[in-house]
């Protein structure tokens, strides 16, 4: 199981008492070898004439370009003066290893039967063979080490598989970089921008060269360019961001989510890159708030204990689920601020997490079904949509608070949005129960 030392708490700074604030720490074990599936996941893309069919390999073979990526959006349109914000939601997975639970294709089912869209942090080191692990050199920390677990060979082939179907289906694939070192001298905390650099570089090339690395020459590439595909990431424990930032700029990424603590409140950019925090968020039965992560869930409730006493798992099941239902409400009832969630492939606490926030996300999607103009997308999306806004108008939204409503109704208060720059007036927003 997984490194749950005390070294990994961020202060959240939300709410008047102290939350535990715990950026995820994904340690994937494989314990099998067990063979994988093979295919997308529906065969479609074995078809004549589909993106399979169409691939031009890149570089070894591990990667090719297939076109446009299937199962987008339409264009992003600005905000006409008055017209209510979408409620987005960004639905995210650190890590993103499939090591024979299923997890990961149960949340593709889940977001291909609601027609959502998902962030995938890949972490690089999910595509290289523990065989060849003396080919990672982390920055301040000894060749081939790593705070999580490499992956056997069936579950990296489980992973390939699994990340190749998301990027059909139309998720986004991020990173999560690769060793995942959330503590002493090596920590991803200290590490210069040039460090980043480094590390990036081998998180693309363990999945650009996961063929040549492996040696595996019978499966299907990955069907997209991950030079171009890769613009955004969440750092290991939500560390290091202000020096990766100046690297993340200079590799053209669009966005960054790494920090923490932010309030649900309409984001900006940082550095030149949108700054897509985890939020804290109500936590039912508690006066304080708790960040927008499966693994804070469980600092909060079991402390360091991934295997606490099952009698406990039924509350704290319907605590988690109601945490998340309860941003989302608060943002979709008030000033539409994006609602970002974090996960891990894990089955901590007897899978209660992924129980929750399945609960959650279908809760989310039936909004979205009965009508709302709710949208579940990747961050990719989201800051696609950002990109086309006016500034007036991104600067009146934010404006609102967390919990605050538009004065007079979304079609008063951003009724004077479409010619002038006018700087945001005060007293425009009302305080929500």
């Amino acid at each position: 199981m997984g490194n749950f030392s005390r070294r990994g708490v961020i202060g959240l700074g939300v709410g008047t008492a102290a939350a535990v604030g715990l950026a995820g720490c994904s340690t994937l074990t494989s314990s099998d070898g067990s063979n994988p599936t093979g295919g997308s996941g529906d065969g479609a893309d074995n078809k004549p004439g589909t993106q399979a069919n169409r691939a031009r390999p890149i570089g070894d073979g591990s990667t090719s370009y297939t076109g446009k990526q299937p199962h987008q959006p339409g264009k992003p349109e600005p905000l006409e003066p008055g017209q209510e914000p979408p409620q987005f939601v960004v639905f995210s997975w650190d890590g993103a290893g499939e090591v024979g639970n299923g997890l990961f294709p149960r949340f593709l089912d889940l977001a291909k039967e609601h027609g959502a869209s998902m962030t995938f942090f890949l972490s690089g080191l999910y595509l290289l063979p523990e065989s060849k692990k003396r080919l990672y050199d982390p920055p301040n920390n000894p060749r081939g080490a790593s705070d999580i677990g490499y992956l056997t060979d069936g579950h990296i082939k489980d992973t390939l598989t699994n990340v190749r179907r998301a990027w059909l289906e139309g998720h986004e694939i991020g990173t999560h970089f690769n060793g995942h070192f959330c503590g002493g001298t090596g920590t991803v905390g200290n590490w210069t921008p040039k460090q980043w650099r480094s590390e990036i570089d081998q998180a693309k090339a363990f999945v650009k060269e996961w063929r040549t690395n492996s040696g595996w020459t019978d499966l299907p590439s990955l069907p997209f360019d991950y030079d171009k595909e890769l613009v955004g990431g969440r750092t290991p424990c939500l560390l290091g961001q202000d020096n990766l930032l100046p690297t993340a700029r200079e590799l053209g990424w669009r966005y960054d989510a790494s920090s923490s603590g932010g309030l649900q409140v309409w984001p900006q950019k940082k550095q030149g890159l949108w700054d897509l925090p985890l939020q804290g968020i109500p936590f039912p039965g508690h006066s304080f708030e708790v960040l927008s992560m499966d693994y804070n869930m469980l600092a909060n409730q079991s402390v360091n204990s991934t295997n606490a006493p099952a009698h406990n798992y039924p509350g704290w099941r319907r605590q988690a689920a109601g945490s998340y239902i309860a941003g989302f409400k608060r943002a979709y009832e008030t000033n539409r601020a994006p609602f970002f969630i974090g996960n891990h492939f894990e089955q901590w606490n007897g899978g209660i997490y992924m129980d929750a926030v399945e609960e959650a996300f279908k809760h989310i999607a039936r909004e979205k079904e009965k009508g709302g103009d709710v949208r579940l997308v990747s961050f990719r999306q989201f800051v696609d949509w950002m990109d086309v806004q006016k500034p007036e108008v991104l600067a009146k939204l934010r404006t609102l608070g967390k919990g605050q409503q538009p004065l007079g109704g979304w079609k008063e208060f951003l009724k004077d949005t479409g010619a002038s720059t006018g700087t945001p007036s005060s007293g425009s927003t009302s305080n929500a129960a």
